[in-house]
């Protein structure tokens, strides 16, 4: 079985195909044949040492395939299913041994390639809007990198709950799919300050929350935009990890809210995994719920998949095909 495998952490260099060795699941696990394999953000973050992962390991969190083979005391899933994951090391390869208990069955109607496209950055943009903030009709929001994978689904979602979008893109093309994917107010912040640019739009109205997924070049923006309690959710580090943050800076800017969320945290129960993922890929198969994907590689450019995403060339998902 071919796999990425990191030896030491570094550049999308890091990132080397070849064999690994297959096992049989064990208790409470399932034997998966990778279909495809999502390219994501955190996946960067483990290459790099940036979110410790011991070496070696393959990367990858989220993924799609079929059950080959079950271990004692599986009843989750069997042979023969289609299953989705996230937040599981052990993507980037041919075939993976994952818990059983966080597959998630692929309903009818969604492919394995939209279930590896959707379903990370689908449930991170569902507790975003439904659990860390809850976003409703009327409120001014801005989503930074709005045409990426995750800003593209931000955007659907906030547009569904009623909510005056902004976004911020690096081109007109970005700005074309921002728009399309429904926001309102769209800000090239290669061109433009997207502060200057937000408060000619709202006065002195401030954003009820800044969803900023960019980190160190943003953040001190996001936070000047804050109506008096709005909250600003960092839940990326595109530009880099935000510097340590004084607590007085929250109170002199209006006893804003900060908060840095993962998904880990979001889908802690299996309750809560399969409400969320079932939610994102019932609205997918019902195409309430459009993705966008930007490319498909072979397993053996995973590094190219790196560096184009960390370029932030890219609108929409990546994947990688096994």
């Amino acid at each position: 079985m071919q796999a990425i495998r990191i030896e030491n952490h570094g550049g999308p260099e890091a990132l080397l195909l070849g064999e690994a060795t297959d096992r049989a699941p064990g208790p409470g696990e399932a034997a998966v044949r990778v279909a495809a394999a999502g390219v994501n953000f955190i996946d960067t973050y483990h290459r790099s040492g940036l979110y410790p992962v011991a070496t070696p390991f393959t990367p990858g969190v989220e993924g799609a395939g079929i059950v080959e083979a079950v271990g004692d005391g599986v009843d989750a899933v069997a042979a023969g299913e289609r299953v989705g994951w996230v937040m599981q090391l052990g993507s980037y390869a041919g075939r993976a041994v994952l818990p059983a208990d966080r597959l998630v069955r692929l309903p009818e109607g969604v492919t394995e390639t939209q279930a590896a496209a959707g379903l990370l950055q689908g449930m991170t943009a569902h507790y975003l809007v439904r659990s860390t903030f809850r976003v409703q009709s009327g409120m001014p929001v801005l989503i930074h990198a709005a045409a990426g994978g995750m800003g593209l689904l931000l955007c659907q979602m906030c547009r569904r709950l009623g909510a005056r979008v902004f976004g911020t893109v690096s081109t007109e093309a970005k700005a074309r799919a921002a728009r399309a994917a429904g926001a309102d107010v769209v800000i090239r912040y290669t061109e433009t300050d997207f502060a200057e640019a937000v408060r000619e739009e709202l006065g002195d109205d401030g954003l009820a929350v800044v969803y900023d997924s960019v980190g160190a070049t943003t953040w001190e923006g996001s936070l000047s935009l804050l109506r008096p309690r709005g909250m600003l959710v960092l839940f990326g580090n595109a530009s880099g990890p935000v510097p340590p943050i004084d607590p007085l800076l929250l109170s002199q800017a209006g006893s804003v809210y900060l908060t840095r969320p993962t998904l880990a945290d979001y889908a802690r129960t299996g309750d809560e995994l399969r409400w969320r993922s079932g939610e994102v890929l019932d609205a997918v198969a019902s195409g309430d719920l459009r993705l966008t994907i930007h490319g498909e590689l072979p397993l053996a450019e995973a590094a190219e998949a790196h560096r184009l995403l960390e370029s932030r060339a890219t609108s929409g998902k990546l994947l990688l095909r096994p």
